[in-house]
C-alpha cells in the first residue's frame, strides 16, 4: 500500500518555488514528480513507480542512494558537535580533518580549502578571492573575469554573470566585469575544421580577448574541465594545456570549475590534473564533495594565493554561517572514504566508458545528431536533420518529449533545449547501463514517430 499521498503533497507544493523551473507550467496538473524514497540507482516516486535516477539527483549522488555509512556518520557528529562555526578564531575537528583530506588529493599546491554551501557560491567566493588578492598586490584593477558562452557556473548574481548568456535572459547579472570567449562547441562552431585548426581558432580567441581589454586588468579564466549545464560540450584534446599556458604568459589564474567534473564523473578525483594534464591555480568543487547527502561546497587555492591574503595588515573578509558545517563535513569524509576504499573512480574508467559508449550507440538514429561527453556525463543532441545539423524548433520541445517518454519506461533524464542530459550515479552495472540504452532507444524511437 502506497503510504504517499501525491495529490496532498503537490497541494503543499503549491508554496514551494522550484528551480530553473516554469512556474506558470507547473500550475498545470500532473506537471510536478514526486520522488519520496531512494536506494542505489534508483528513486521511487509517489505513485510507488521505481526509476533510474539518470541524472544522479543534479549531478551529484555520485556514491549511490540510501549510503548508510554516509547517514551514521552524519547522525554521530550531530549527536557530538550539531555546529558551531568557523568564524573568526573558532574550529572544530570535522572541518579540520576534512580541509586536510581534500588538501592530501587535490593536485600540486592546491593546499587551501574554504568551504561554503553551493558550487555558485564557491565560484563567487573564488571570484572575491582573486580581487582580494589582487589588492593586497597593489593590482586594484586587476579584476576582470574570462568565461565562455556555454558555460555554467551557477545563479548567484557574480555566477550567472560568469554563466552563459543565454541562462540569464530576463534576469540582471554583474556582466560589468565579465567577458565570454567563444564556446569550444565543435559540433555547432569548428565548421569543418580539424580539432587542432579550431584550438588554435580558440586560442587566438582568447589571446586577442586579453590583448584588447588588457592583461593588467584581468584576475581569472573560470572553465569547467568537461561543460554540463550549457549542453555537455566537450573542448577540443589540449584545449585545458593551452589555455591555461596563455593564462600563464598573461598574469592571469586559471580557475578549474570542478563542481560536476570532480570526485569521479570523469574516472579521476579531480579531473583538472589526472584528465587534462592542467594544474589550476583554484579548484572549486561541490556535488560529489558529499554525493549530494548534505549541501557542501569548496574552494581550493594555491599555497601562493593563500601566502598573500594570510599576510599582515588585512583581514579575510568574506564568510558563510554555515561554512564547514560540522554534519555536512561528516558526509563528506564519509562519502570520500566510500569512492577511495571502493575504488568507485577507477570502477568508473571501465563503466563510464561502457556507458558513454553505449549511449553512442544511439548515433545511428534519425534525429540524434550528435552524442557527445565523457564517461557518466553525457548529452544527446537532437537535430532534425543530421547532414545539414539543423536544430528542431523550440516549439516541438523534443528533449522534454523525450524526458516524459524514458520517465514512462523508468529512466529519469533531463531536457535542455533540443540535448537530453544523463549523469547518473557513479554505481550503475553494465546491466543497468543496457537498460538505459534500451530505454532510450525506444523513446527516441517513439519521439520520432510523433514527430512525422
Amino acid at each position: 500500500m502506497n503510504k504517499f499521498n501525491t495529490d496532498e503533497i503537490i497541494t503543499n507544493d503549491a508554496h514551494l518555488i522550484q528551480s530553473f523551473a516554469d512556474l506558470n507550467g507547473l500550475k498545470q496538473a500532473d506537471a510536478r514528480t514526486v520522488i519520496v524514497e531512494a536506494e542505489g540507482a534508483y528513486v521511487t516516486d509517489s505513485e510507488g513507480n521505481k526509476l533510474i535516477d539518470g541524472i544522479g539527483g543534479l549531478w551529484c549522488v555520485n556514491v549511490g542512494h540510501g549510503r548508510r555509512e554516509i547517514i551514521d556518520a552524519v547522525t554521530e557528529q550531530l549527536k557530538t558537535l550539531d555546529f558551531y562555526s568557523t568564524f573568526y578564531n573558532f574550529t572544530h575537528p570535522t572541518a579540520a580533518a576534512l580541509a586536510k583530506k581534500i588538501a592530501d588529493i587535490a593536485p600540486g599546491n592546491l593546499n587551501r580549502v574554504y568551504f561554503s554551501n553551493s558550487g555558485s557560491v564557491a565560484n563567487d567566493t573564488s571570484i572575491r578571492m582573486l580581487h582580494h588578492y589582487n589588492n593586497r598586490l597593489g593590482k586594484t584593477q586587476k579584476k576582470k573575469v574570462l568565461s565562455r558562452i556555454g558555460a555554467y557556473h551557477g545563479s548567484t548574481h557574480l555566477a550567472m554573470a560568469m554563466t552563459t548568456p543565454a541562462y540569464s535572459e530576463g534576469w540582471d547579472t554583474e556582466d560589468s566585469i565579465v567577458h565570454h570567449l567563444r564556446s569550444p562547441y565543435s559540433y555547432r562552431e569548428a565548421d569543418n575544421m580539424t580539432d587542432e585548426e579550431f584550438l588554435e581558432v580558440l586560442a587566438e580567441d582568447m589571446i586577442a580577448s586579453i590583448n584588447d581589454i588588457g592583461a593588467e586588468n584581468i584576475a581569472a579564466f573560470i572553465a569547467e574541465p568537461l561543460m554540463g549545464a550549457g549542453g555537455v560540450i566537450v573542448a577540443p584534446d589540449g584545449y585545458h594545456k593551452r589555455m591555461r599556458e596563455i593564462t600563464t604568459e598573461h598574469d592571469i589564474k586559471y580557475i578549474a570549475d570542478e563542481v560536476v567534473t570532480a570526485f569521479g564523473r570523469l574516472g579521476h578525483m579531480f579531473s583538472s590534473k589526472d584528465k587534462y594534464e592542467m594544474q589550476p591555480d583554484i579548484i572549486n568543487t561541490a556535488k560529489g564533495l558529499t554525493s549530494g547527502y548534505q549541501p557542501l561546497a569548496a574552494t581550493i587555492v594555491s599555497d601562493e594565493i593563500y601566502d598573500v591574503i594570510s599576510e599582515p595588515g588585512a583581514k579575510f573578509l568574506h564568510g558563510m554561517t554555515y561554512s564547514g558545517h560540522p554534519a555536512a563535513a561528516a558526509a563528506a569524509l564519509a562519502n570520500i572514504e566510500i569512492l577511495e576504499s571502493e575504488k568507485i573512480p577507477q570502477q568508473v574508467q571501465t563503466t563510464g566508458k561502457y556507458f558513454e559508449n553505449t549511449l553512442k550507440g544511439l548515433s545511428d538514429l534519425d534525429i540524434v545528431g550528435e552524442v557527445r561527453g565523457s564517461h557518466f556525463m553525457m548529452g544527446i543532441e537532437f537535430v532534425e536533420n543530421k547532414e545539414t545539423k539543423l536544430a528542431f524548433h523550440d516549439d516541438k520541445n523534443v528533449a522534454l518529449r523525450l524526458q516524459q517518454h524514458a520517465q514512462k519506461r523508468g529512466l529519469i533524464a533531463r531536457p535542455l533545449g533540443n540535448i537530453l542530459i544523463l549523469s547518473p550515479t557513479l554505481i550503475l552495472t553494465t546491466k543497468d547501463i543496457d537498460k538505459i540504452g534500451g530505454i532510450l532507444r525506444e523513446s527516441i524511437e517513439a519521439v520520432t514517430k510523433e514527430l512525422l
